[in-house]
């Protein structure tokens, strides 16, 4: 028998990034605010204490920090004539569980957004026609402009203590020169803290980009170049580039996270909760279906218990949103033969390719056991519409960067071309190379289609008989060739740092979706944002076109994926959303826009 809880004004289901931005700002309204986390309550202390936390196998091999698919994972099919199976063992995405979800582990890569992928269909259309989108592409605009972001934009940047290089600041530039980056859109302001230091890769690439024509600049990134103290008055400290960021809680409180840069400002709010082990199972409607009435979860010690309340918001990993509206029967579940339904549409991913040089001993060294993980140079000359796609004959656009975040001694081995696989040829090849390579990335956006989509599996449940969610996904003709693309762009840049050798990691004629490698995490739509509720889940401002106290924040909201990593888009649409709840929600509960 369930228990029922006192109510409360808002309750939040996961405590990542979105989780701690909205509670954040509606406490500041003056709501009591309950958020709900699956996983334990992590933090610095004791997660990423010194020496403890710099342990590769149990964070990177082992996955301390990451889901536990025993107990809730996702189906997996190419086709939907294909039959789903559970993701076992995690590989092509690494999602996080416990208190900071996704962003206690993730990198610190922080963009903005180019503004044309938020308006990417009219874009294209407008540019090259609508017979150049691919018949099934099923893209769309986001629904809100850059201008309208770029004040979220900036203060995100200063929560997260963002270093990089503006190369505009209101109309007067200011980065020619310096290291930004001039396909940047203008800002209101500086980065709050100058670009970190580069490495010697870095610095490497980015001469050989300038040296075949490209734009090379300085990657914005969430790792600090300095002391510093936010608007929340939360204190960072500088990065050392350890080289043990993604996977991990940083012990210098230099990274950004929910963790390090929100939650001890929020705790001391008497009107925040947050309860952690306490897993979601569905949100709780209304007779007529068209309110929430607040969430049942089962507890840490397998109770079911119901907490009441005014507003939900669903700010939990993006497979995880759109499973929780599915569970909960908020939306129409999207069926891709009538092309009809929202909510699991245009799901997308990341289209990647890897470009590794090898130098000899006499040539470079290039120290790969340092890093920073969100520091780097990129080049943005083939990202988003910044070159014309026309002769090239696909959609999207990919930025290319070395992001040296620190090559770890059991994953971090890689070997030249024609290095035996095992024995002392071997070890060897790992020896010569470890120190003397660099390795740069394609970070291709991903288009969405109608034959890619989530759906709730019909046969198999998670540990508490909910059924899981099914991912019927598969790499198109489009991806294909806009990778290979990228692939022959980015050699450029490789043969012209003069290594002994070269390899390639990345599509080929005939390449399918593989679960065993990793493309990063950065899962979009399903929930997807807009202005026509016959095309989109929520909204505009991240509302339930269906279920008006219901706020789905994340990239979930992503009609298509971006070529830029998604956390900066996420956190101003969250602030984006945040401000509407309080201005004109609060005022007047209902829909902030009409269907």
């Amino acid at each position: 028998m369930s228990k029922t809880l006192a109510k409360k004004d808002v309750v939040v289901i996961g405590f990542g990034w979105t989780g701690a931005i909205i509670a954040k700002e509606l406490t500041e309204a003056g709501l009591n605010v309950l958020a709900l986390e699956r996983g334990p309550m992590r933090d610095t202390d004791p997660d990423g204490v010194y020496p403890q936390t710099m342990d590769e196998l149990t964070y990177n091999s082992r996955k301390k920090l990451f889901v536990d698919v025993s107990k809730e994972t996702v189906t997996i099919r190419h086709t939907s004539s294909d039959t789903a199976l559970p993701n076992r063992q995690l590989g092509a995405f690494l999602p996080g569980t416990g208190v900071g979800g996704a962003g206690l582990h993730w990198s610190g890569v922080h963009f903005r957004v180019d503004p044309m992928e938020l308006r990417m269909r009219s874009h294209y259309e407008e540019r090259y026609g609508k017979k150049f989108i691919p018949e099934g592409m099923s893209i769309q605009d986001f629904g809100v402009s850059y201008e309208e972001l770029e004040p979220h934009f900036d203060f995100a940047e200063k929560v997260f203590g963002t270093s990089g290089t503006a190369w505009s600041v209101k109309g007067e530039t200011v980065g020619a020169g310096k290291g930004g980056n001039p396909f940047a859109p203008d800002r209101s302001n500086p980065f709050p803290l100058p670009a970190q230091m580069n490495s010697v890769s870095a610095m490497l690439y980015g001469k050989a980009a300038e040296a075949v024509g490209y734009h090379p600049y300085n990657m914005p990134s969430a790792n600090t170049s300095g002391p510093y103290t936010n608007p929340y008055g939360v204190q960072m400290g500088p990065c050392n580039f350890c080289g043990f960021c993604s996977g991990y809680a940083c012990y210098m409180y230099s990274k950004a996270s929910p963790n390090v840069n929100i939650l001890p400002a929020l705790r001391l709010d008497p009107r925040f909760e947050l309860r952690t082990q306490c897993q979601v199972t569905r949100i709780n409607l209304a007779a007529d279906g068209k309110t929430a009435t607040g969430v049942t979860y089962i507890d840490a010690s397998g109770n079911e218990v119901v907490q009441p309340a005014d507003i939900v918001a669903v700010c939990s990993f993006q497979f995880n949103n759109v499973r929780m509206l599915l569970l909960s029967g908020i939306g129409k579940p999207y069926d891709p033969v009538s092309n009809t339904g929202t909510v699991g549409k245009n799901f997308a991913f990341q289209n990647m390719a890897t470009i590794k040089v090898f130098f000899g001993k006499d040539q470079h060294h290039t120290n790969n056991f340092m890093g920073a993980g969100g520091n780097g140079i990129a080049v943005d000359d083939f990202n988003a519409d910044n070159f014309d796609h026309g002769p090239a004959g696909f959609v999207g656009g990919s930025p290319f960067w070395v992001n040296q975040a620190g090559a770890k001694p059991i994953a971090g081995t890689p070997t030249a071309p024609g290095t035996p696989n095992w024995g002392s040829g071997w070890k060897k090849g790992v020896a010569e190379a470890y120190t003397h390579n660099v390795s740069m990335d394609a970070h291709g956006a991903h288009q969405s289609y109608r034959a890619n989509y989530l759906s709730l599996d019909p046969t198999y449940k998670d540990a508490y008989g909910n059924p899981l969610l099914r991912m019927t996904f598969d790499w198109q003709p489009n991806d294909i060739r806009m990778n290979l693309f990228m692939q022959e762009k980015m050699s450029a840049i490789a043969k012209a740092m003069g290594g002994q050798a070269i390899s390639i990691s990345g599509k080929k004629e005939g390449s399918h979706f593989d679960t065993n490698s990793y493309q990063t995490t950065h899962l979009n739509g399903g929930a997807i944002m807009g202005t026509d509720p016959n095309t989109s889940a929520v909204n505009r401002y991240l509302q339930s076109w269906d279920v008006h106290n219901v706020f789905v924040l994340g990239a979930s909201a992503f009609p298509q994926g971006l070529g830029y990593n998604p956390t900066g888009l996420v956190a101003a649409l969250a602030y984006w959303s945040a401000r509407a709840i309080r201005e004109q929600y609060l005022k007047q509960p209902g829909a902030l826009l009409k269907a």
